[in-house]
């Protein structure tokens, strides 16, 4: 889910992005990491708009390897033959999240078939991040129409398993996993989803082990269940996803993607950017993720919600040679 992440003392308490970030100590830190510029702002320009003139805009590239945005942290991967996509949450149902009075854990999950099949035309392979609403639910369809893999937690598994996934397509990983597909490897990394509030929690959190839940019916069914980052690796070409604005440290030292996918907040996460910049040695290029207000449909110009602009900002300042590429919804790549 997006860092907008409260713990769950009841059953209506709603999930705000001032919870995410911390409060409003978490929200002064994303304005200051941002300096004078617009960070706390939820404007409805595009992101070709915001970009300014030092990102690098879609071009073609070498790698052989195509990115597509599908909004959130939903990824259309491709080269040669192959798809592989990461957290494909295209439904993007309402749930008021990123509103004064946030989200509503007893929102209904929904999964629209039309939309899934608009925008996912292809997969060979799924990678999961973590269990939360905004990236799970639409995962079952997906692996049904096209016969995908699926790779995910335990508990990823069961509340696949629990929206009809099928079980046969279904790959248990937990971190540290080294897997060689035709053309192309995936490092499974331990990962850490973001912390939110005072007492620094994380949304929906918990596992659903040994055997399926019931079928999840409304959005804090779907917890977090662990979370994971993927080093996606094809020939000498390497992206970084790390799903959440958080991360494990330890797994990510000596790493050189070329290209990391990379999410706005952090807020509560010590030296967030700077850390990672320098774990990574300073990676050639970093594509926001996760950074626009998923309650508007795919098919409209991404709305950030107000930390895409620190995540500039704090990139620039800890590795001044990266390139900074901003996506709109369905943009390309090429790196």
């Amino acid at each position: 889910m997006t860092d907008d992440t409260h713990e769950r003392p009841g059953p209506r308490r709603p999930v705000t992005r001032r919870r995410l970030l911390g409060g409003a100590a978490g929200l002064a830190t994303a304005a200051a990491l941002a300096g004078p510029a617009v960070a706390g702002t939820r404007d409805a320009t595009t992101a070709a708009s915001r970009a300014t003139a030092d990102d690098r805009r879609v071009r073609p590239g070498r790698s052989g390897v195509t990115l597509r945005w599908l909004g959130n942290n939903a990824w259309d991967i491709r080269f040669g033959t192959t798809t592989v996509l990461i957290d494909p949450w295209v439904t993007r149902f309402p749930t008021g999240t990123f509103t004064p009075a946030g989200a509503d854990p007893a929102t209904p999950i929904t999964s629209d078939p039309a939309t899934v099949d608009r925008y996912v035309t292809a997969a060979d392979l799924v990678l999961v991040t973590h269990g939360h609403y905004d990236h799970l639910p639409d995962v079952p369809r997906v692996a049904r129409r096209f016969g995908a893999t699926v790779l995910g937690t335990e508990t990823h598994l069961n509340l696949l398993r629990a929206l009809g996934a099928p079980d046969a397509q279904l790959g248990e990983v937990r971190g540290g996993e080294s897997i060689q597909f035709d053309g192309f490897t995936v490092d499974v990394l331990r990962s850490a989803h973001s912390l939110s509030g005072p007492r620094r929690r994380v949304t929906f959190a918990g596992t659903r082990p040994a055997a399926p839940p019931p079928p999840p019916r409304v959005i804090a069914d779907l917890v977090e269940g662990g979370s994971l980052a993927y080093l996606l690796t094809v020939g000498d070409f390497s992206l970084l996803d790390l799903g959440s604005a958080n991360y494990v440290g330890r797994e990510l030292e000596g790493l050189r993607p070329d290209v990391v996918l990379l999410q706005p907040g952090g807020a509560t996460v010590v030296d967030y950017v700077g850390r990672l910049m320098g774990l990574l040695g300073n990676p050639p290029v970093v594509v926001p993720t996760h950074w626009d207000d998923f309650d508007l449909p795919l098919d409209q110009p991404a709305r950030d919600w107000g930390g895409l602009e620190a995540l500039r900002q704090a990139v620039r300042r800890a590795s001044p040679r990266t390139e900074f590429v901003v996506l709109d919804h369905l943009e390309e790549f090429t790196p």
